[in-house]
């Protein structure tokens, strides 16, 4: 680099690039490669094929292969690579003796090596050294006894020089070593091979010790089976369920024993294996062993086998599921549904006793809901199935005994046992239940179901007595006062009817009225009460002007039928128009105007028809402002507005509508007057 005069170098000028454009063809990274690669293979020079013609020329070749191989063990004695090179090119020139010298040397270096030494011996294998290579694996799995390598190679040459007594001498010499599984199947295998059974099961009994799992059992027992010993397969599969017990049994060991039994077809056997499998095992470990033995039943077992499977297995479900949340309530029906179909009755009786001891926490009714469907159930059990009355009894009494019937009750607790002492024709016990029920927790559905009861008894006299109760206790109840008139209106007593109607609707506070003064009305009008009828509308309508009531009250006098109806029914609709014209309910007021339209167009004349038609009102489209909740305004909105002629404030904007449509249509006529000159 060049320096200026004030001692600074000067950096070269960077040229600027004009054209940044893209260049018209694209050359990628995978052809710069490429062709950098080809450039390097075309460069490069092969060395020339050398030729060696005489022995001088031979001997100066190795003396400078051998110092280069020298050189480079001495640069680093310690990188095996060059000791293998070295001593493999000293066998590919047939000096043994120097081969093993080098290997001798390496081995020096480093005799932890495992490759020096497989190397090692197998250059004297292929020399056919056999003594100098035993010598070696010898010398290799003395020092390396953990290294496989070295005596499965061992092994391997023995048996292929047909020493079977050498083979297996390498084999007991490595056992003695407890090695991997691996090396054992190996033994057994080589046993095998030369039809050594006995050797082969003295391995095994070594084997199922030194390695103490449930699969080298398995193998063990198969291997009898494989052979035809069936007593000593099934001897070892006994021997292997006491060898772990019960602490550490394994499911799969279980598995294969009844397997195994299932193919000497003893099915019984098997299923005792399962069912001890069961019993024995923790419930997690059983999913494997109920799938088996439902598969063994559908196979060899009958109807009531297989049904016995099943139910277990989901009996072991359910236990499952109520040990992990007792107060699943759910699980509780699922699991006595299953045993009342399958089970035994005082099995039954035992989960229901479990199921009702896991009380609802807090003393909150929703908490209880699904909770006393247990004693329900457990009472229609001991009922139905069991035909014990009295322990029925009990379980009723039970469960009134737990309630808490100053926070809550359960009014179908109490008409289910008063209905049950009147199926044991009890009725002295189900009256006092009844009784019981309402003077510790009175609620409407104890009194309709007390009331129901002495209904079919036909004691009507206690059915009065019982409403009277009802209605002090809950005189609100509109449905209690009508079906108390119902009552006496089906006995004939018309006069009580009446009076329980008028004393209903002069109650200060009532939860329907609107249905009890129809009740009433259809009362007076199904006895063809009608100046009642009319009285009872006159007084509805003192207390409220709604516009049900004015065409509910049309309609009766259009249903009566006598001479004047229509003129009566008109009056009705004259009135009702009167009292709404001071409400802003204008949608009330449009219906009422429309259905007396329709009533005069059946009913009326043209004088009449034309009286309503002038007070039908205009539909007019307007605007108005939205607000929301926080006082802000949110655009306009389009609505219908009713204006009835008799509103005078609103005659204003009639007048100033109609103008404004006169108008239009002089300007739409003014349009049409100056394009017809054009046309012609």
């Amino acid at each position: 680099m060049e320096t200026g005069s004030d001692g600074k170098i000067k950096l070269p000028k960077v040229a600027k690039v004009k054209n940044k454009m893209p260049a018209p063809v694209q050359i990628t990274a995978e052809q710069l490669l490429r062709e950098a690669k080809e450039r390097e293979l075309e460069m490069g020079q092969k060395a020339p094929k050398q030729k060696i013609s005489d022995p001088d020329e031979l001997a100066q070749y190795r003396l400078r292969k051998r110092k280069a191989f020298e050189d480079n063990i001495r640069k680093n004695r310690n990188v095996m690579t060059n000791w293998i090179k070295y001593a493999c090119w000293e066998e590919s020139q047939k000096e043994i003796q120097r081969a093993r010298s080098v290997w001798e040397r390496a081995l020096d270096v480093d005799h932890r090596n495992i490759t020096v030494w497989l190397k090692y011996a197998e250059m004297e294998m292929r020399s056919r050294q056999i003594n100098h290579a035993r010598n070696i694996w010898d010398r290799a799995i003395t020092i390396l006894p953990r290294a496989n390598q070295f005596w499965y190679k061992y092994t391997y040459m023995e048996e292929m020089l047909g020493n079977t007594a050498g083979g297996r001498q390498v084999f007991e010499r490595w056992m003695e070593w407890q090695p991997e599984e691996q090396a054992w199947h190996s033994y057994i295998n080589f046993e095998l091979r030369y039809k050594e059974l006995d050797r082969a099961r003295s391995i095994y009994e070594r084997f199922v010790l030194v390695h103490p799992e449930v699969k080298n059992w398995i193998k063990y027992a198969k291997f009898e089976e494989k052979h035809h010993y069936v007593g000593s397969a099934r001897n070892v599969y006994e021997r292997g369920v006491e060898f772990f017990g019960e602490e550490n049994m394994d499911e799969k060991l279980l598995i294969a024993f009844a397997k195994f039994e299932e193919s000497q077809k003893e099915h019984e056997r098997a299923r005792v294996i399962y069912k001890y499998a069961l019993d024995h095992l923790p419930k997690d470990k059983c999913q494997e062993i109920y799938k088996q033995y439902t598969i063994h039943e559908k196979k060899f077992g009958d109807r009531e086998g297989i049904e016995d499977v099943i139910v277990s297995k989901r009996r072991f479900q359910y236990e499952e599921e109520v040990k992990l949340n007792p107060h699943n309530y759910d699980a509780w029906f699922d699991y006595l549904r299953l045993l009342e179909n399958d089970g035994e009755m005082e099995q039954v009786r035992d989960i229901y006793e479990r199921a009702i001891a896991n009380v609802p926490p807090s003393q909150e009714k929703r908490h209880w809901r699904r909770y006393i469907y247990l004693w329900i159930n457990y009472a229609l059990y001991e009922e139905l199935e069991a035909e014990d009355m009295e322990r029925t009894r009990q379980v009723y009494q039970a469960c009134l005994e737990l309630l808490p019937h100053k926070k809550f009750t359960f009014a179908k607790i109490w008409l289910l046992f008063a209905q049950f002492e009147i199926r044991q024709k009890n009725l002295q016990m189900a009256r006092k239940i009844m009784g019981a029920a309402i003077g510790k927790c009175p609620k409407d559905k104890l009194f309709r179901g007390y009331i129901d009861l002495e209904i079919q008894l036909r004691e009507f006299e206690r059915c009065r007595i019982l409403y009277e109760k009802f209605l002090e206790f809950n005189s609100e109840n509109c449905t209690t006062w009508m079906k108390y008139a119902e009552l006496e209106t089906i006995l004939g007593d018309l006069e009580r009817s009446r009076a329980i109607f008028e004393l209903a609707i002069n109650q200060a506070k009532l939860d329907m009225p609107e249905v009890l003064w129809k009740a009433y009305i259809d009362f007076e009008m199904e006895q063809e009460e009608y100046d009642k009828t009319r009285s009872l509308y006159r007084m509805l309508l003192q207390r409220t002007h709604h516009i049900k009531v004015w065409l509910s009250y049309a309609q009766f006098e259009l249903s009566t039928g006598n001479e004047d109806y229509a003129v009566r029914t008109r009056h009705v609709y004259r009135d009702a128009h009167n009292s709404l014209k001071d409400s802003q309910e204008k949608e009330e007021r449009m219906m009422l105007l429309e259905s007396w339209k329709d009533f005069e167009h059946e009913h009326g004349d043209d004088a009449s028809q034309a009286t309503v038609e002038k007070q039908m009102p205009k539909k007019v489209k307007k605007r108005r402002k939205i607000q929301t909740e926080d006082g802000s305004d949110a655009g306009w909105e389009e609505y219908f507005d009713y204006i009835f002629p008799d509103n005078e404030t609103a005659q204003p904007n009639l007048k100033l509508l109609a103008m404004a449509k006169r108008w239009k249509q002089t300007q739409e006529e003014k349009e049409t007057d100056t394009t017809e000159p054009d046309d012609t």
